[in-house]
């Protein structure tokens, strides 16, 4: 279980086999980039796309954007050559597909906790981030989340898990409610990151904004994104805008005097405020904060 601390907004995924994608990832200021070894490389591209993605994390600047590895998923034969090929380019951290088990992530742990130690890196900086996509990872998403300090976000695999248990995927997602559901509360209850389903239809942006809306409205603090125009409306989305950051402040000074005048809950512009209400306000400082829209105190 793990405080989070990186701004998580938008992970733009590009495959590990094109320089030239993730070059052009780095000119986009997301928050995260993932270069991927699983779906976005066919089999014959696996031995290229990993020496590509070590070059992309040795030679590369990535400026302020997250520095991600999504490997194979553990159990198949791909897995390990992954991790031995790319830890050489110490990436920030690996996102981990079908995630099921805690032993998984338990394996990957100890693999990374062995390197970091015979290379002198501090223990522990390199992050997980696990894709609950299956209908067995759903039920294990508990012992996901908990399986490592590195743990530091839950994904939400949307598609695959459809494919799984042989629902049929509809806009709407009341297939995938449920799991949808779970892995956001998951990640509350454990203090890690949520990270809200990928949006396929690359041409509808309003739709693809609406679901992000609708994913913040549920607590997910970011989304997946597989293409370039998807990022500035992920990023603008899942950051507060400039009312709710006014409003925010309000709140917190007003319960800054009412404390000084020993009040607890107290009205403002007509509505109650308690200390639920003064939590999420300090959560939307916070996050506008990270964002860069608020200088630090």
């Amino acid at each position: 279980m793990s405080q989070h601390t990186t701004l998580r907004r938008a992970l733009l995924f590009m495959p590990g086999d094109s320089l030239r994608k993730i070059e052009k990832a780095i000119g986009l200021g997301v928050d995260s980039i993932v270069m991927d070894l699983e779906d976005g490389v066919a089999f014959s591209q696996k031995a290229a796309a990993r020496r590509i993605v070590v070059q992309a994390l040795q030679t590369l600047d990535f400026g302020r954007s997250e520095r991600l590895v999504r490997m194979n998923p553990m159990g198949s034969e791909l897995a390990e050559d992954d991790l031995r090929s790319s830890i050489v380019g110490r990436p920030d951290g690996y996102v981990l597909p079908k995630a099921e088990f805690a032993e998984q992530i338990e394996a990957v742990d100890e693999f990374l906790r062995l390197e970091e130690q015979a290379r002198g890196w501090p223990a522990g900086q390199i992050k997980l981030l696990p894709i609950v996509e299956t209908a067995l990872g759903v039920m294990a998403v508990r012992e996901i989340a908990l399986a490592s300090p590195r743990v530091d976000a839950l994904l939400f695999g949307a598609e695959d898990l459809a494919g799984d248990m042989g629902a049929q995927r509809t806009p709407a997602g009341w297939e995938v409610f449920y799991a949808r559901s779970a892995v956001v509360m998951a990640a509350k209850a454990y203090r890690v990151q949520a990270i809200d389903q990928v949006f396929f239809d690359l041409n509808d942006l309003a739709g693809f904004e609406a679901e992000c809306r609708a994913g913040r409205q549920m607590a997910y603090d970011g989304k997946m994104v597989i293409h370039p125009r998807q990022v500035e409306i992920a990023q603008r989305i899942f950051a507060p805008s400039e009312e709710e950051i006014q409003a925010a402040r309000r709140i917190i000074q007003a319960h800054d005097e009412a404390q000084a005048a020993g009040l607890g809950a107290f009205a403002l512009d007509g509505r109650m405020v308690d200390r639920p209400v003064v939590r999420m306000a300090e959560q939307v400082v916070r996050k506008a904060r990270a964002a860069g829209m608020m200088e630090d105190a």
